[in-house]
C-alpha cells in the first residue's frame, strides 16, 4: 500500500500527497483506565465556571444590573420609559459593554494560541488552567466593587471584559486536558458530561438568583445593587468550591520535549510554521477548524437570540422567557451527557452532522409554523436545544481525536481564534433579515443559513481514524 493518498489539486493542478496515517494522538498514547475520580474532578470545573456565563454575563448581572438605570444619570433615569433620551442612554450602556467585550475577543483571538503553544511545551496546562481560573474568581469578586453609579459603568464593564478573556484563555486549557481524563473509548461521554454539567450547573445558579430574589432576599438591604454585587461574589464562591477537584485530582501533563521553547513574540512565528504543518500533516484538524468555526457560531445564535425570539415573535412574557430558559438548559444538558456515548459509538462527526441537520429542520419548522403559537417555540425550541449541546461536546471530542499528540492546548486555541473570526456571520445575518423583512421572526434564517453552511462544510470533513479503522 503506499504512504500516501491524492487530495485536492495544488496550485499549479498536480495533487497534493497527504500521509494516510496522521500523526499520533494524546488519546492514542492513552491505554490505561482513567479513574474516575479524575473524570469526574475534570468535569465539575464545566459546572464551576459556567455561572459566569449564565448569571454574570447572560441573564442578571450585565443584563438587568449593568446596562440598567442604576447607570443611568438621575434626571435621565426619571424620564419616562419610551422617552428616547432615556432610550438612547440604555443604548449607549449595551454598546458600551459591547465595546469592551469586542476587545476582551480581539485579545482572547490573539493569545489563544500562543499561550496554549507556550503550556503544550512546558507541560503546564495546568498551572495555566489555575492562572486564568483564579484570575476569572478575582474578577467576580471585584465586581462586588461595582456600585450602582454612572461612575462605575466602566469598571463593571472592564471586569467583566477581563473575565471574558480569562473564562477563554481557561477553556482553551481545559479542553486540551480532555485527552488526559478520557481514552478513545470514552472521549465522547467525558466530553458530553463536562458539557453537560455546564449547562445543569449555570441553571441551578441561575435557579438559586430566582429563589433568592422571590423570597426578597431574606432581609438584605437592596439599595445600591447590593444584591447584584453578592449574586456576583456567590459565583467567585460557586467556581472555588466546585473547580479545586480538578487541581487536586487530575494529573498534569508531561512537557512536548520535542519541540523548543521560544519567547511569546516568536511564539508568532512558530505558531504560523505549526499551522502550515498542520495542513500539510493533519489536514482534516485543519478543516474542522474552518468548518466547526461557522457552526458553532451558528449554534452561539441560538441561544443568544432565542430569548428574544420567544418574548418578540411569540409574546412570551418576562417570567415565560426565564422558565423556557431553564427548561432549554436542562434540556440541553440532559441531551448532552446522554448523546456523549452514542458520540463513542458512532463517532463525533457522525454526533455532529445529526445534531445540525436537526437543528436545521427544527429551526425552519419554528419559522414556518410561528402563526401557529407559543405552542410552536415551546416544542420547536426545546427541540432546538437538544441538538445544540451535543454538537458543541461532539466538536470537543473530535478535535481531541484528530489533534497531534502534545499539541492539545496549541489547537485547542487556533479552535477559539477561529470560532472569535467566524463570530460575526450570524448576528450579522439576523441583522439583515429583519432590516429587509421588518419582523424579527425571520431573523431566525439567519441563524438557519450559519448553521446550514457549517453542515455542508462539514461533509467535506473526514475523520482519518474512522476512515482507517474501515480500511482495517
Amino acid at each position: 500500500m503506499s504512504d500516501v493518498t491524492p487530495t485536492a489539486p495544488g496550485p499549479a493542478g498536480s495533487p497534493v500527497a497527504e500521509p494516510t496515517t496522521p500523526p499520533a494522538t494524546g488519546l492514542e498514547l492513552r491505554t490505561a483506565t482513567v479513574p474516575r475520580r479524575q473524570v469526574v474532578s475534570w468535569a465539575l470545573w464545566d459546572w464551576a465556571t459556567q455561572p459566569f456565563n449564565s448569571v454574570i454575563i447572560t441573564f442578571v448581572f450585565t443584563a438587568l444590573y449593568l446596562t440598567g438605570d442604576a447607570f443611568l444619570p438621575a434626571d435621565v433615569a426619571a424620564l419616562d420609559g419610551g422617552d428616547p433620551r432615556r432610550e438612547q442612554a440604555l443604548a449607549g450602556l449595551t454598546s458600551g459593554l459591547g465595546a469592551w467585550i469586542t476587545v476582551a475577543g480581539i485579545l482572547v483571538a490573539l493569545l489563544a494560541p500562543v499561550l496554549g503553544q507556550r503550556a503544550d511545551v512546558a507541560g503546564r496546562r495546568k498551572a495555566w488552567l489555575g492562572g486564568s481560573t483564579a484570575a476569572l474568581v478575582v474578577c467576580m469578586l471585584a465586581l462586588f466593587l461595582v456600585r450602582a453609579d454612572p461612575a462605575y459603568f466602566v469598571l463593571g464593564a472592564v471586569l467583566i471584559a477581563l473575565g471574558s478573556v480569562a473564562s477563554e484563555i481557561a477553556g482553551v486549557n481545559y479542553n486540551a486536558m480532555l485527552v488526559q481524563v478520557a481514552t478513545p473509548a470514552t472521549v465522547g461521554r467525558v466530553s458530553g458530561l463536562g458539557w453537560g454539567l455546564g449547562y445543569v450547573g449555570g441553571i441551578v445558579a441561575l435557579v438559586l438568583v430566582v429563589v433568592a430574589d422571590s423570597a426578597g432576599w431574606w432581609g438584605m438591604p437592596t439599595e445600591d445593587g447590593l444584591p447584584y454585587r453578592v449574586i456576583a461574589v456567590g459565583c467567585a464562591a460557586w467556581a472555588l468550591l466546585f473547580a479545586w477537584p480538578l487541581f487536586r485530582w487530575v494529573p498534569e501533563a508531561p512537557p512536548a520535549a520535542d519541540r523548543p521553547r521560544v519567547g511569546l513574540l516568536r511564539g508568532y512565528v512558530r505558531l504560523w510554521r505549526d499551522v502550515v504543518e498542520l495542513f500539510r500533516t493533519s489536514r482534516p484538524t485543519f478543516w474542522f477548524l474552518l468548518a466547526s468555526a461557522v457552526f458553532r457560531d451558528g449554534l452561539a445564535g441560538v441561544f443568544t437570540f432565542g430569548a428574544v425570539i420567544a418574548s418578540v415573535s411569540f409574546g412570551f412574557g418576562s417570567t415565560e422567557v426565564i422558565v423556557f430558559g431553564i427548561a432549554a438548559n436542562l434540556v440541553a444538558g440532559v441531551s448532552t451527557i446522554a448523546v456523549g456515548r452514542l458520540d463513542d459509538r458512532l463517532g463525533p462527526r457522525t454526533v455532529i452532522l445529526a445534531s445540525l441537520a436537526g437543528l436545521v429542520v427544527a429551526g425552519l419548522a419554528v419559522v414556518g409554523l410561528h402563526d401557529l403559537g407559543k405552542g410552536v417555540f415551546w416544542a420547536g425550541g426545546l427541540l432546538l436545544c437538544c441538538f445544540v449541546g451535543p454538537a458543541q461536546a461532539a466538536s470537543r471530542s473530535f478535535l481531541a481525536r484528530v489533534t497531534p499528540a502534545g499539541r492539545e492546548s496549541e489547537i485547542f486555541g487556533l479552535y477559539a481564534t477561529t470560532g472569535r473570526a467566524a463570530s460575526f456571520l450570524a448576528p450579522a445575518l439576523w441583522t439583515l433579515l429583519i432590516a429587509v423583512t421588518g419582523a424579527t421572526i425571520w431573523g431566525t434564517l439567519g441563524i438557519i443559513v450559519v448553521i446550514l453552511a457549517g453542515l455542508l462544510l462539514m461533509l467535506a470533513v473526514k475523520d482519518p481514524r474512522a476512515a482507517g479503522a474501515a480500511r482495517g
